[in-house]
């Protein structure tokens, strides 16, 4: 690319000093307000820029991909996940796609932790009862929960995210367990101290703790699906700060107002929206908040900034993304 300056649309409004070095280094566009882009609004900024930073509230497919025109060069996500840029068509149109991954994974696993706390120890539950101002005193029976030292995690995807969870579980005395696409190197599994299972299957019937921490791909889509939620067992739950579409929300509602699990703790959804799950007590619903610091946000845009500069420079972005990676 030649040295001059780019022209860069961002679709959401991101942490004011990402935005203010956007603007010091590239001749960039920012959103008004913290409202997602309609379809027209994202086609528009796709023809008009030489590089384009999306969020995962964007859709960013073939169809759009398709409008966008000679200028679009780079796709600089911000953010890990990319199921929401079809990555394969933009490759074929001649256009880069980027994000920002490792950034999160700390926060993210924070989260995690904290829902398995919150699930297990009823902490929404106790939280209501003093919010209510009706709490008659302590009671040696009253919401009681169950410890989770010596209890089994199984963790679905042992990436940066999920090793930063088996860490932090190792910590609390849990047991770390682990399904993986391909296991670990035997060090690694050492140094987390993390039993690897190769039927995902025989794992999820043994956990007392279901952690799913992998990233959202067609070979992903419902892998705790109906026939996998009913293995696990009476007292297990199951926390999702991944993708919602990793788990088949419907079946997981029947399971939990059916008594079959315990509980699940959940950060992202296929449907936010579901008012069965919001009824129930023993269901903790946080809207996407695991890489929500403000530490990660800005490392995030760091990330696109370096990605986007080195691209500039005329050198493949550092965290370019290739259909093989998905």
């Amino acid at each position: 690319m030649p040295s001059q300056r780019l022209s860069v649309a961002v679709t959401r409004r991101l942490p004011e000093p990402v935005e203010a070095r956007l603007c010091e280094l590239f001749d960039t566009t920012l959103r008004e307000d913290d409202t997602p882009m309609t379809r027209e609004e994202l086609s528009a900024a796709a023809r008009s820029c030489d590089v384009l930073i999306p969020t995962l509230s964007d859709r960013i497919d073939a169809g759009l991909i398709g409008q966008a025109g000679p200028r679009l060069k780079l796709i600089a996500n911000y953010g890990a996940g990319v199921d929401h840029i079809d990555v394969a068509t933009a490759r074929q149109r001649g256009i880069l796609v980027s994000n920002t991954p490792g950034v999160s994974a700390d926060d993210t696993a924070d989260m995690t932790m904290a829902l398995i706390l919150a699930v297990t120890r009823r902490i929404p539950e106790g939280l209501a009862v003093m919010q209510s101002g009706e709490w008659p005193g302590w009671s040696p029976t009253a919401l009681m929960g169950g410890r989770i030292s010596g209890r089994r995690l199984g963790i679905l995807g042992l990436g940066r995210i999920g090793q930063a969870v088996a860490r932090r579980a190792a910590a609390f005395g849990m047991e770390v367990h682990y399904h993986n696409r391909k296991r670990l190197r035997p060090e690694t599994e050492e140094a987390l101290a993390a039993r690897y299972w190769e039927s995902l299957d025989q794992m999820v019937a043994r956990m007392d703790v279901i952690s799913v921490n992998c990233p959202h791909t067609p070979s992903t889509f419902h892998l705790m699906n109906a026939r996998r939620l009913a293995l696990m067992k009476e007292g297990a739950v199951i926390v999702n700060t991944s993708r919602g579409e990793v788990i088949d929300q419907n079946a997981l509602t029947r399971v939990l107002r059916a008594g079959e699990i315990a509980g699940a703790g959940l950060d992202v959804y296929e449907d936010a929206a579901n008012p069965r799950l919001r009824a129930m007590k023993n269901v903790v619903l946080l809207p996407h908040m695991g890489s929500a610091t403000v530490e990660g946000r800005i490392e995030m845009g760091e990330k696109v900034l370096v990605n986007i500069k080195t691209f500039q420079d005329g050198h493949r972005p550092p965290d370019q993304v290739v259909p093989a990676m998905l």
